[in-house]
């Protein structure tokens, strides 16, 4: 995409990777499936012209946009002047404190998220999600395949493991690049995530991060080796855990009961 696009009057930015969805069959379809109602407390994150925004707005329920463009930020203004259950925060979405917009709701966030920055955006809000009700997001069809793969799949890696210890994942539906102007070289997907209200206890939060990035960190070696540097001094006999496998061999389960065991060896030394 030219950083010297113009859609509707807006100079598009590579560096924010700008594209505006267009098709009104597809926005109606977003709409359904997020169901916004009066109720609701909604963060958009990159509203863009605002496609998505006026429905969310139309139905009700208070939106909050989360806009990086200033360029966008009077044009949104205005075309929602009216609008009292609408207001927007020129901010980066990466860096954004989404525990400041709950109220009296648990927040529902929706957005299009730019390909560049999606993966790292879904890990920071995913540390928002106990104050999340659900996430609707178009990303890049690749990273949706990637959040709902399960153990085996070539698609299987960090963001699945650790997206579904948090969420439940549920991919919708595809957006063709023809959706966009500009259209992006590839497809697009609506995924749905809801938080779990019980998980399996973790005794490390952060370390089981740890554990699951170092795994699939070398993930062509087997699971004794990319963990070697966390495994020293444990009886691996003990884990009950098949180590000659290799990481996307083993669920998200099986991740925290590893994580759980590493944490109460090194304790025990």
């Amino acid at each position: 995409m030219s950083s010297k696009s113009i859609v509707n009057g807006h100079r598009m930015r590579k560096r924010f990777g700008q594209n505006f969805l267009n098709d009104s069959n597809i926005i109606a379809r977003i709409t359904r499936s997020v169901s916004p109602k009066e109720t609701d407390r909604i963060v958009e994150i990159g509203p863009g012209q605002g496609a998505i925004t006026e429905d969310l707005v139309g139905a009700g329920a208070k939106v909050t946009a989360v806009e990086l463009d200033r360029d966008l930020i009077p044009w949104l203004v205005v075309k929602f002047e009216k609008d009292t259950n609408f207001d927007i925060v020129n901010a980066d979405a990466l860096k954004t404190d989404f525990g400041a917009f709950v109220d009296d709701e648990p927040l529902r966030i929706v957005g299009n998220l730019p390909y560049n920055i999606s993966t790292p955006l879904i890990f920071h809000l995913l540390s928002f999600s106990g104050a999340i009700k659900d996430m609707h997001f178009m990303l890049q069809k690749e990273v949706v395949d990637r959040m709902a793969a399960g153990p085996g799949d070539n698609n299987y890696g960090r963001l699945s493991v650790m997206t579904q210890y948090l969420c439940q994942v549920i991919p919708l539906f595809i957006v063709p690049p023809e959706s966009f102007d500009p259209p992006p070289k590839v497809d697009s997907a609506i995924v749905r995530l809801v938080p779990r209200t019980e998980v399996d206890t973790l005794l490390d939060e952060s370390f089981f991060a740890t554990v699951v990035r170092t795994a699939f960190n070398q993930r062509r070696k087997t699971l004794r080796n990319s963990l070697k540097p966390l495994l020293q001094n444990v009886d691996v006999a003990s884990l009950g855990i098949d180590l000659s496998l290799r990481p996307e061999n083993i669920s998200v389960a099986e991740y925290v009961a590893l994580a759980n065991h590493l944490v109460e060896a090194n304790k025990a030394q």
